[in-house]
């Protein structure tokens, strides 16, 4: 928000501050309560309960659509100017039963035949703005509403600060909230709401301070909406004192129905499963949510026999779960990938004739695909009688997240059968799947869709354009959408940073960083310092890395995490300084992870420093003794210092707890569609071509004075052999089926899942002069762009 906007008062520092802890023993042990917080400071009432009884509903009023319908047409039919209360009844009805559009209509039949509106009709209208996702229409009102003058009305600002929230715009609702000249309790609930859905949560809590700072008494809504912030913010040490407040204010010492539902889901989202068995427990009255945010927090918690226990307790009392129950159960099943029990509920719904709306269909197919089980996933999509927006996008980002390529585009191909229009979540899934596949051409065919079928670029899909043809090695390109986006967030800044980094443009990515610290419109966090020392790492920019680690908590606040120390102990490894990044390791504040002891051993096997190498192998085997790289690495150390009795006992080892070396694998995308190879691979239908031209290569490669590095094949085999296996690498493979398949001249774009080779490095510099072509090669850590017998890289990587 902008820095001139009113100043929010501290969070909760009133002097009336109370934790309310009498009435949380009653219910809860002192020892299993969190530590406060200083958050919560909410005025009560001791002689005014906190809940009042709603007002009884004004009768009559069209109950149904048909009877709203009926109402309509008579009104029509007497031919009289109808009033202007009747209207806005039908407008209010028609909202109510989801008729957004009829709503409008008759909106517009005011502005033509009344010469004025009232208060209560721009908020009715204001909400069939927000359910069409219509801005524009609300902008129109907005501006209709400051010509009239009916601005003065804290309940119209109130329904624009929702309709502009609830339509995307968060900035002009916070405007809105700003520029009010008077704001109540609603004003305060609904920006508090709107905050916490976009995941805004600083701004949320300063809302809340400055409510809580003014003492404006919250009402129940306003309650149940900061309890949704806190469960979202994770903290239990904020949310905890709601509890205590919620108690001391009811009529006989517990939370109503819903706020009880919404304190259950707040515990369970901040970890404690057991506290929100307390307060469910202590429930006189039960909702269906109460059953299912409990439910769904064993679920979550991994607890499922004490899940299925409460499942099976809430049937025998005759609590039918709805679509809201199984869909919250569905969603946490695909978040722990918990097959079994998905496939259970999935079967419990037909078993007992449940009907599966869309949503709750898309929720089906999001938790297989997220569980793995493409197939199942596939097959209910397929059986699904309608299907919305959604439910395709929810698929397609299956078959992304399975690196499906090919099916991916497939499904996409045929949304237009069936007139579906894509929407910015469905191309940046495709988008995020180009750029895992490094697909250059389908990355620009998505762009020019984008533009073609006139979906709006906002800043998340702009990021996704960012980072895509950054990973794809289209940097031009990616800065090029930067420098387009107006508005950037840090995102954004993060993923043109990060893009730079890996494709070996140092200089440019300090540039880009002091450029972002001068505008000072967007503040780098954590995952920025990231990319800026991984940037330097891989140009071997040692005192400038040195210097911005220093930056980041005396210029910035922002306390070093183990990511960055793991950056640092990469950047003075690939240097050479291993008496550094070793005593950098010992000198951490936390313990040393894997990416920190994976970035020293890394840097021991480069400069062949076997026994500092031997040490972070072993400790890296301690924390993580299954895991392939790290044998496979220390097996190289031993290999590299020819200790092939020790080589074989680890392989040994290796085969016997069933651990196997990551092969490794090339792609190259021609044509829109995308080939793998693996080493030694001979499955491709081009392959003897494939060979033929590998053995030209190896030709021209001996004519060109190249010599086989065999000391990158870490075996005990002769050097025939040795290089035998290099000339089959993944990664050769690939080229040669680029070069054989594209017109002279062509630049050729590779993606290897491992590091490439210090021999494939070597000959990929000469074999991009011999051919005159660019070759783009994407490893594990980096980009690599050769032409004309040199490396982007200056062989340090």
């Amino acid at each position: 928000m902008d820095s001139s906007t009113k100043k929010r008062t501290p969070l909760f520092e009133s002097s009336s501050f109370q934790t309310h802890n009498e009435h949380m023993d009653a219910i809860m042990p002192a020892a299993a309560r969190p530590p406060l917080s200083p958050l919560l400071s909410i005025p009560f009432s001791k002689s005014k309960p906190f809940l009042t009884l709603p007002p009884p509903p004004l009768d009559p009023k069209p109950k149904t659509l048909a009877q709203t319908q009926q109402l309509h047409a008579q009104t029509l039919k007497a031919q009289a100017q109808p009033t202007l209360p009747l209207l806005n009844l039908l407008i209010s009805s028609y909202i109510k039963h989801n008729q957004p559009t009829t709503a409008l209509n008759l909106y517009a039949q005011i502005r033509r035949t009344q010469s004025h509106l009232d208060t209560f009709t721009i908020p009715s209208i204001l909400k069939a703005c927000a359910q069409l996702d219509d801005i524009d229409t609300g902008r129109e009102i907005h501006g209709f509403v400051l010509k009239t003058g009916l601005d003065w009305d804290v309940f119209v600002h109130n329904s624009l600060i929702q309709m502009y929230a609830e339509c995307g715009s968060i900035g002009n609702a916070a405007k809105m909230f700003d520029e009010m000249p008077e704001r109540d309790v609603v004003s305060y609930s609904t920006m508090i709401r709107s905050y916490g859905r976009v995941k805004s949560f600083d701004e949320a809590l300063g809302v809340v301070r400055e409510m809580m700072g003014l003492g404006l008494r919250p009402s129940d809504v306003t309650m149940i909406n900061m309890i949704s912030l806190f469960a979202d913010i994770g903290e239990l040490r904020i949310g905890w004192p709601m509890h205590g407040y919620l108690i001391k204010n009811s009529f006989d010492g517990l939370p109503s129905v819903n706020a009880g539902s919404c304190l259950i889901d707040m515990y369970v989202k901040c970890g404690s499963v057991e506290r929100a068995r307390v307060v469910f427990d202590c429930m006189s009255e039960r909702s269906t949510a109460s059953w299912s945010a409990l439910i769904a927090g064993y679920i979550r918690c991994q607890e499922l026999e004490s899940g299925m226990e409460l499942f099976a307790r809430m049937q025998r009392e005759n609590v039918a779960p709805n679509v809201i129950t199984m869909l919250s159960w569905v969603i946490e099943c695909g978040i722990i990938r918990e097959l079994a029990l998905g496939k259970w509920l999935h079967a419990h719904m037909l078993r007992n004739g449940f009907q599966i709306p869309m949503n709750l269909g898309t929720a089906l197919i999001d938790m297989y695909c997220k569980c793995g089980d493409i197939n199942s996933a596939r097959a209910f999509f397929d059986r699904m009688g309608e299907r919305d927006i959604m439910t395709w996008t929810a698929m397609i980002m299956g078959y992304s997240q399975a690196n499906c390529f090919d099916e991916a585009f497939e499904l996409f191909g045929k949304m237009k059968d069936f007139k579906i229009r894509p929407n910015e979540m469905t191309v940046v899934n495709l988008l995020s799947l180009c750029a895992e596949a490094g697909a250059l051409d389908r990355a620009r065919w998505i762009h020019g869709l984008i533009d073609k079928r006139g979906i709006q670029i906002d800043v998340v899909l702009a990021t996704s354009l960012v980072d895509t043809y950054a990973k794809c090695g289209d940097v031009e390109a990616s800065y090029r959408v930067f420098e387009e986006t107006r508005e950037r967030d840090v995102c954004m800044w993060n993923a043109m940073i990060n893009g730079l980094a890996m494709n070996g443009f140092g200089n440019e990515v300090l540039e880009l960083f002091y450029r972002m610290e001068i505008e000072g419109v967007v503040k780098p966090n954590d995952i920025t310092f990231i990319g800026v020392l991984r940037a330097c790492s891989h140009s071997g920019l040692v005192a400038k890395g040195k210097q911005l680690f220093k930056r980041m908590a005396c210029d910035f606040g922002l306390t070093p995490k183990v990511e960055h120390y793991g950056c640092m102990v990469d950047l003075l490894g690939r240097a050479g300084l291993l008496e550094e990044a070793q005593e950098m390791v010992k000198e951490m504040p936390m313990e040393p992870n894997v990416i920190v002891w994976g970035s020293l051993l890394a840097a021991c096997k480069v400069h062949k420093n076997s026994e500092l190498g031997e040490e972070a192998a072993q400790e890296l085997l301690r924390l993580e003794p299954s895991n392939t790289g790290y044998n496979v690495l220390l097996s190289n150390i031993y290999a590299l210092q020819k200790k092939w009795s020790s080589v074989a006992k680890l392989r040994t080892s290796m085969k016997d707890t069933g651990t196997r070396k990551v092969p490794g694998i090339s792609s190259i995308e021609l044509n829109g569609s995308v080939h793998e190879f693996i080493t030694g691979d001979k499955s491709h239908s081009e392959i003897q071509r494939i060979y033929g031209m590998v053995d030209e290569m190896k030709r021209k490669l001996k004519l060109a004075g190249h010599v086989v590095d065999t000391s990158t094949v870490l075996l005990n085999v002769d050097e025939e052999e040795k290089e035998n296996t290099l000339n089959y690498h993944s990664e050769k493979l690939a080229m040669a089926f680029g070069l054989i398949s594209t017109a002279p001249g062509t630049p050729l774009r590779i993606v290897k899942n491992l590091r490439v080779c210090d021999d494939c490095h070597a000959a990929t510099k000469l074999l991009s002069k011999i051919y005159g072509r660019e070759i783009i090669v994407r490893d594990r850590n980096r980009f690599h762009h050769f032409s004309g017998g040199s490396c982007s890289c200056r062989d340090y990587w």
